[in-house]
């Protein structure tokens, strides 16, 4: 599948990966081709061995992404093949975004809507300025937000905030997505958190996620490969150079 688009691209800084949304006159909004090549570009992400972290943000200061390419959708309504080869990668994207084998932080500088909204709701953190807006508008539309999302929502608003969301469509701004717990933190810039990321131990973060990850997927009780997640930490460089820092009473080099 390929991996271009006019309206995405990837962008490496040292060991952070940026993947820049980049349609600015149509306020970022998805078409088929753009979730195609988003597959793609995220599997560059994963084989690239320099890359720690995945800064998924809008090329110009603005919009994040204003859901799905509304007159495309209207344009391909009766075609069913169509239809379900869009949801088939609109699907892929947010496995591969949630399940990515590195930190992932959504940077929202404006509006965060529908399936925009899904992407942030993918990545492990969502920061955003103060002029950001989020809003999950299917309702507003006579449309079903798909499962795969609407469990993420309801992973980190709970379901009374999840309901309201989605049956009114309303749009909120940074406080209260913070209040509510669909943002981690409203903020001038990522870079502190991205700063953060990059200092602790990557083999820390990874399996993190990966426990993370079964726990939202409903494992509630250790298992032969938790267990042996847990165990294979101390042979690792990564808890050797970790307690030797901590001893030296030094700040620890994960390297690369």
């Amino acid at each position: 599948m390929s991996a271009q688009s006019a309206n995405l691209r990837l962008e490496m800084d040292g060991q952070v990966a940026h993947l820049l949304i980049d349609r600015a006159d149509k306020r970022n909004a998805f078409n088929m081709e753009m979730w195609q090549a988003m597959s793609g570009l995220l599997d560059q992400v994963e084989r690239n061995a320099e890359a720690r972290v995945l800064v998924l943000r809008a090329a110009e200061s603005g919009a994040f992404c204003a859901g799905a390419d509304i007159k495309e959708l209207l344009a391909n309504k009766d075609d069913a093949d169509w239809r379900s080869a869009n949801q088939a990668a609109i699907n892929q994207v947010q496995h591969k975004l949630a399940r990515l084998d590195m930190p992932t932080i959504a940077w929202v500088e404006g509006d965060c809507v529908g399936g925009g909204c899904g992407l942030a709701l993918a990545c492990d953190m969502r920061l955003a300025t103060d002029k950001a807006r989020f809003g999950i508008t299917p309702a507003k539309l006579g449309l079903v937000y798909p499962l795969h999302d609407v469990k993420l929502l309801v992973d980190l608003v709970g379901p009374g905030q999840a309901r309201r969301m989605l049956y009114t469509g309303v749009l909120h701004d940074a406080e209260e997505a913070q209040r509510i717990g669909l943002i981690e933190q409203v903020t001038d810039s990522p870079d502190e958190a991205i700063a953060a990321l990059l200092s602790a131990s990557p083999h820390s973060i990874r399996e993190s996620k990966r426990m993370i990850r079964f726990v939202l997927d409903g494992q509630a009780e250790e298992n032969e490969e938790t267990a042996e997640m847990f165990a294979r930490a101390f042979t690792m460089p990564d808890f050797a150079e970790g307690t030797e820092a901590f001893v030296e009473k030094r700040t620890p080099d994960f390297g690369e």
